[in-house]
């Protein structure tokens, strides 16, 4: 046996399949095909010079000599890990602050749960987050060196690190007792009286020139600051409101929700300072951010 010749990724293998009793299983767990799993594992067991797996059509079980090999390969994997948190304690991980600044349905509906895992990691690293209302609060809390990391939906400026983290959706929230269709047309939205945020707001100048491309006219019957005002006034039938997804977040059970007849999105964007000396635990979170994909974990609830 050549002991240089066995990977990690071989193990892994061994692990996945002896966990999950089946080749493709296994597969889907490590992200790779069923035929690289069923080659790592012939591999090793040529290496090896002995049988891992009984095969079958039920899938594949442990030999004798394999229920003993999977402990070894369990604590190599886990001498792996313990190496990876030696090097991560060793890169000042051990501690720190990480402060983020977000405009408020990001900071409500995604970034909680990006913290508690992060907290999990890296129990010893402090976490805070600042509400700011409208991206330019949050620039300038990280001009003055009051934010680690911003998360904006604007496009940012040129002075400004950014990585794009998802998109969000805008829809049109209507009454339960309303009849539209889905997605609803613009003649339909044009039938009900709007409720819409000031002009000056991001998420107004957005809708209003998105209005404005398809050459829809958008005349808002009521102006109102606070989403949650918004979404109450939908409720009790005094108009319908176009509002992103995630700032939607709690609805009522039985408010409606529609599609634009042309989709809307805004970017949420995580934003730096360049030129900042950012320490290992801002880059930590950096990386848990980037793994964010689709905050929407619950649907929207449609009136029955």
């Amino acid at each position: 046996m050549n002991r240089d010749h066995i990977k990690l990724s071989q193990l892994r293998a061994f692990v996945a399949v002896a966990a999950a009793g089946n080749f493709s299983e296994a597969g889907l767990q490590l992200g790779i095909s069923q035929s690289a799993v069923s080659h790592a594992i012939a591999s090793l067991e040529d290496e090896l010079g002995v049988v891992l797996f009984s095969r079958g059509r039920h899938g594949a079980t442990l030999t004798p000599v394999g229920d003993r090999m999977l402990c070894h390969a369990h604590h190599m994997l886990n001498l792996l890990d313990d190496m990876s948190r030696e090097a991560s304690l060793s890169k000042g991980l051990e501690g720190g602050d990480v402060r983020i600044a977000s405009f408020r349905s990001v900071a409500t509906h995604v970034l909680p749960e990006v913290i508690a895992k992060f907290r999990t990691r890296f129990p010893a690293i402090n976490v805070s987050l600042a509400e700011c209302r409208g991206d330019d609060g949050i620039e300038i809390a990280l001009r003055k060196g009051n934010a680690d990391i911003g998360i904006i939906c604007l496009p940012p400026s040129l002075e400004f690190d950014m990585w794009e983290l998802f998109r969000d959706e805008y829809v049109v929230l209507l009454p339960p007792d309303a009849k539209a269709s889905d997605p609803i047309t613009w003649d339909e939205i044009a039938q009900y009286p709007l409720i819409m945020p000031p002009d000056t707001d991001y998420c107004s100048i957005l809708i209003r020139s998105h209005f404005a491309s398809v050459k829809q006219p958008l005349r808002a019957a009521y102006t109102i600051n606070e989403d949650s005002t918004i979404i109450g006034m939908v409720m009790r039938g005094l108009g319908i409101s176009v509002m992103a997804r995630l700032a939607a977040e709690p609805l009522p059970p039985r408010i409606q929700v529609r599609r634009l007849p042309i989709p809307l999105e805004r970017v949420i964007r995580a934003v730096t300072m360049p030129n900042a000396l950012h320490t290992p635990a801002v880059y930590a979170f950096l990386d848990a951010l980037k793994e964010v994909r689709n905050p929407l974990i619950v649907p929207f609830k449609q009136a029955s």
